[in-house]
């Protein structure tokens, strides 16, 4: 059966998939990214899952994949198919697309296997404007809340990359000046106090627990503790202040929140709504919605990349897939 290799490089986890034609994912697997053993032990986990992924098919639906998809963190220089940098992994300069076709060439791959390399939250944000909350919305932005803060910027049916593929880098909007360092070099940046891993650290310090979670901290908020009320509404303000200079920019009509702290719900988006209204000035007041597909989005865009470069090939190409409106998760 013909099948792509879905692949989404997280801060803490690898999701894949081996996606077929109709977009439905056949099978699916996880693994711990290692970032703790540094960028180049990251790199060699990316290999080798890619080419246990590629044996699986080849043994669960009997031919190799016909193209892999590879969604990363940081900034990406698509048409050479390297990962330029990520912030929270160390990596540099990392020709994936190289990389990947040897190393499938072992795994019944060819030395021209088609590798679609993007930015992770921008391939979160072309499946949700596909298969998820964002169809049939001409401009959305997509801005996922996890251990950083990015967003991707849709535009008329496609994902904006930017002029150097660094679109969407809302998480280094400086929200208070002189504040917090950022693995950036910055001081101040949003993804500093309105990120999940943002969120845990405070929570830790003012509940004076070690290894406090935002969701922990969101949990107390429901129950009424003022501690965690005010470090919640502090990260509210922050991402407010935040998401108001994105809509000053791009003026969209919906925005889209995924990642770890939307699974909060009401807990985030009823405040947050509030307070993104409370800051509108000359700006139009957007949509502000949940994401549908949670954290399988990046690695459903992985494959949906896959299969777009496979039809945009001149020869050979494979017809695009007809998107399902749900994923099978």
């Amino acid at each position: 059966m013909k099948h792509v290799i879905a692949l989404d490089v997280g801060g803490t986890n690898l999701k894949a998939a081996l996606m077929g034609t109709d977009g439905a994912l056949l099978f699916e697997a996880r693994r711990p990214t290692a970032r703790e053993n540094g960028p180049d032990a990251v790199v060699r986990t990316v290999l080798d899952f890619a080419e246990e992924l590629a044996a699986d098919g080849q043994r669960r639906l009997g031919e190799a994949p016909s193209a892999i998809g590879l969604a990363v963190p940081g900034s990406v220089d698509q048409a050479k198919g390297v990962a330029r940098y990520a912030v929270n992994i160390g990596w540099r300069d990392v020709p994936f697309r190289a990389l990947l076709g040897e190393r499938l060439l072992g795994a019944g791959g060819t030395a021209d296997l088609p590798v679609a390399l993007g930015h992770d939250l921008r391939t979160g944000g072309l499946a949700e404007l596909r298969m998820g909350a964002a169809r049939g919305i001409d401009r959305f932005l997509f801005v996922a809340l996890g251990t950083g803060i990015a967003a991707a910027i849709g535009i008329e049916g496609r994902i904006e990359p930017g002029a150097s593929g660094s679109s969407g880098e809302i998480g280094h909007i400086i929200v208070r000046p002189s504040g917090i360092a950022c693995g950036c070099g910055q001081l101040g940046c949003l993804e500093r106090y309105a990120s999940a891993s943002a969120v845990g650290q405070a929570w830790a310090a003012a509940s004076g627990v070690d290894g406090a979670t935002a969701a922990e901290c969101a949990r107390a908020v429901k129950a009424g503790d003022l501690r965690a009320r005010r470090v919640w509404q502090s990260a509210v303000d922050a991402l407010a202040d935040g998401l108001l200079t994105a809509l000053t920019l791009l003026d969209p009509a919906t925005i889209v929140v995924g990642g770890g702290l939307a699974e909060a719900g009401e807990t985030l988006f009823v405040p947050l709504r509030k307070a993104v209204a409370q800051r509108i000035a000359l700006q139009s007041l957007p949509e502000i919605i949940p994401a549908d597909l949670g954290d399988a989005a990046g690695c459903l865009g992985a494959g949906l990349m896959a299969w777009d470069l496979l039809a945009d090939l001149p020869k050979g190409a494979t017809p695009r897939p007809r998107m399902p409106l749900t994923h099978h998760a």
